[in-house]
């Protein structure tokens, strides 16, 4: 069965090639790029993104993305997404994923709450950028789940057994007593100075 495509679908698709190769993709790209017959229904699909405010053309006919093409999802402590047209100096500072974020298809945006990576330099009110579905190594910060409940720690290896370190000496050890789930690995801090 066929996926059934939306402007949202489409604006994805185009951005994820235009992160990858730098430039937009033609018209012969886009029709096996959205899987679409001919031509006419690339030319539908820009002219509903265009009147979406989705995708913009200029006097040569040249098209541009209008959102941040390098947005990631932001998961925890956020009462609607972003990045949104007015948030245009917020664009600027997280379209850095090109610096930051080597896989943003498997990235996403944490709220720290809590001062036990303090020592690490993570404090409260920060953002910190996590990549799920790598192995971590010794000294990573990972976000884990650890017996039901969510954490971020230094990743340790003692011997076969793993532990999780905080850098705060007023928390000790966490020891795994049923289970260790791994959510990702910490790879960048984003912290917003207020005036």
């Amino acid at each position: 069965m066929k996926e059934k495509r939306t402007t949202q679908s489409v604006q994805k698709t185009l951005a994820a090639f235009f992160r990858t190769n730098r430039r937009m993709p033609s018209y012969a790209e886009m029709i096996s790029l959205l899987g679409v017959q001919s031509k006419s229904v690339v030319h539908f699909w820009i002219g509903k993104l265009i009147a979406a405010g989705l995708l913009t053309k200029d006097e040569k006919g040249h098209l541009s993305l209008t959102k941040c093409p390098f947005a990631i999802p932001v998961l925890g402590s956020i009462r609607a997404g972003f990045p949104s047209p007015e948030e245009e100096a917020l664009c600027d500072i997280l379209s850095m994923d090109e610096y930051l974020i080597t896989r943003p298809e498997a990235s996403y945006l944490l709220q720290v709450s809590g001062d036990s990576m303090s020592g690490a330099g993570i404090v409260e009110g920060d953002l910190v950028i996590v990549e799920k579905g790598r192995e971590p190594k010794g000294g990573d910060i990972v976000i884990a789940e650890v017996d039901g409940e969510w954490t971020m720690k230094y990743f340790r290896k003692q011997g076969k057994e793993v532990v999780l370190e905080a850098a705060n000496p007023k928390y000790p050890l966490i020891r795994p007593r049923q289970e260790l789930k791994l959510g990702g690995i910490v790879t960048a801090v984003i912290r917003k100075y207020h005036h």
